[in-house]
């Protein structure tokens, strides 16, 4: 099977920022988790709060949102053309994405690719909290076997080395820098 990140691999940009900005735009309540959010940004940057801790301050803008399912179909509907020609090319129905992104987020785009399955940061989408924690880095790995324990990742993709330990897992993985794909640099 082949495996993709989301966000700055198929995607270009960070859906989840894009999100943000949109509902910012659209939804003025929105606005005012903007100081709370730097806030929690600068805690982050400091190494004062982890990365689960300042995603899950960050995605709890939603709870200013009425109709969360409606502004995740219009955001798509405007950041669907963002999915990146390579990979709407070589798509598969057996593709399976994973992703930092709240999967409340990505489910609706992944279901338009056709893509078979999506392992994505679970939150609730009313509020933000997170039902685990961040699905980054080793986290993918482990979700990656939780979902199938002997799988075998035939080629990997993503835009960023902190995914390492999920090429490390595959047959040949390449690094995307927008529409080039390289062989991925191996890592000790």
């Amino acid at each position: 099977m082949n495996v993709f990140d989301f966000d700055g691999t198929i995607y270009d940009g960070d859906s989840e920022t894009d999100f943000f900005f949109y509902c910012f735009s659209k939804y003025p309540r929105v606005r005012k988790h903007i100081f709370p959010c730097m806030g929690y940004g600068i805690l982050y940057f400091l190494h004062i709060v982890n990365k689960t801790t300042f995603k899950q301050k960050f995605l709890s803008f939603v709870k200013y949102i009425d109709d969360i399912d409606g502004a995740v179909e219009k955001f798509w509907e405007s950041h669907e053309k963002k999915i990146k020609k390579w990979y709407l090319e070589m798509k598969t129905p057996t593709d399976v994405i994973i992703s930092a992104s709240p999967e409340f987020l990505l489910e609706p785009i992944c279901k338009k690719l056709g893509a078979e399955c999506l392992m994505a940061t679970r939150s609730d989408k009313h509020t933000g909290v997170f039902d685990g924690v961040n699905c980054h880095g080793e986290e993918k790995v482990l979700r990656f076997y939780e979902k199938y324990p002997y799988g075998e990742i035939d080629e990997f993709y993503s835009d960023r080395y902190c995914d390492t330990p999920l090429a490390r897992l595959a047959k040949k993985a390449y690094i995307v820098k927008g529409e080039k794909l390289s062989t991925w640099k191996k890592y000790k």
